[in-house]
């Protein structure tokens, strides 16, 4: 009995000492990982929410940069932090998916305490001008006709791009031929030189060019209309029926964060989301704001796993 007594005393004791620590939080400066490098659509994202973030805790919350592989290296950075709540990373589709894609991912899902899914991001179904194509229709009836004869850039390795453009020929039945760039800015500079026919991108990078028509935008790849372009049609309106294919951004921490600090981190985030002046800014960099809860976060990214995941497969693209 004694020895119940004293068990319970120390879980109460444990208990009261995580309350304490979350209550003082934060303490010192917080952490904001960023796992590409500086100045991407991510990146923005991630600095612009750090800044609001700051004022709303009353602490520093600093931006680091770790790319490099995709975004692995950064989150392999976070996973291994202590779970404290000062250390967070900004997350997004390939990061999802890596551990299925790669060996060497250096982590598995559930490595992270996932906070809330910041943004959600459009691609873009962009046409070069010369292809004789202005709606996805056409674009799929050119395909066929013309098997393993059009190309579509991107910057590979499990992105968002890539993944959307497979799904897009699995589920039109359509075969087009990857070219792979290493990185988003050779890869649109080569469209828009014509040199491949096809790619999805975010609006940030591309929008300038289909203003220009430069590149021809046939549709986007939410399920409702984005905003940035409310006359351009969605894939699914377009006669792929149910196509979802977008990036997105989002927050996580290293696993076994304490629930009150989750709670925080959750409630100011998604009020930062809200205010006017950040869905206008998010708008500017392709995409609209979501600020979802903790589970939903947390199910959303393991469902968005399992989803590319299978498209990836079917692809050919898994080296595990």
């Amino acid at each position: 009995m004694k020895t119940s007594v004293r068990i319970m005393i120390g879980m109460l004791a444990c208990s009261a000492a995580w309350l304490a620590h979350a209550q003082r939080y934060p303490s010192k400066p917080v952490r904001l990982i960023a796992s590409y490098a500086p100045g991407g659509a991510t990146d923005v994202l991630g600095r612009l929410v750090a800044t609001d973030l700051s004022k709303a805790l009353s602490s520093s919350v600093v931006v680091e940069n770790r790319p490099g592989a995709g975004g692995r290296i950064g989150t392999r950075v976070c996973k291994s932090a202590p779970n404290d709540g000062y250390t967070l990373c900004l997350m997004s589709p390939a990061q999802a998916i890596a551990p299925t894609l790669f060996k060497d991912a250096g982590y598995d899902l559930g490595d992270f305490t996932y906070i809330t899914q910041l943004a959600k991001v459009p691609n873009l179904l962009l046409v070069h001008p010369s292809l004789p194509v202005k709606s996805v229709s056409e674009l799929i009836a050119l395909a066929r006709k013309n098997p393993g004869q059009l190309n579509y850039a991107s910057s590979g390795g499990g992105s968002s791009a890539q993944l959307a453009m497979e799904l897009l020929k699995q589920q039109a039945n359509i075969d087009i031929v990857l070219i792979t760039y290493k990185g988003t800015g050779a890869a649109i500079a080569d469209q828009v030189a014509g040199r491949v026919e096809v790619a999805f991108n975010a609006a940030v990078g591309v929008v300038p060019f289909v203003n220009d028509g430069k590149l021809r935008l046939i549709a986007v790849s939410t399920l409702e209309r984005f905003p940035m372009f409310p006359k351009v049609p969605t894939l699914h309106e377009s006669g792929v029926k149910g196509f979802e294919g977008s990036s997105w951004q989002g927050i996580a921490a290293p696993a076994g964060v304490p629930g009150e600090i989750v709670t925080r981190l959750n409630r100011e985030i998604v009020a930062i989301l809200k205010t006017p002046t950040m869905r206008e800014k998010v708008l500017e960099l392709g995409g609209v704001v979501v600020g979802s809860s903790p589970a939903a976060f947390d199910a959303f990214f393991k469902a968005e796993a399992k989803k590319w995941s299978a498209v990836a497969a079917k692809a050919g693209l898994l080296t595990n």
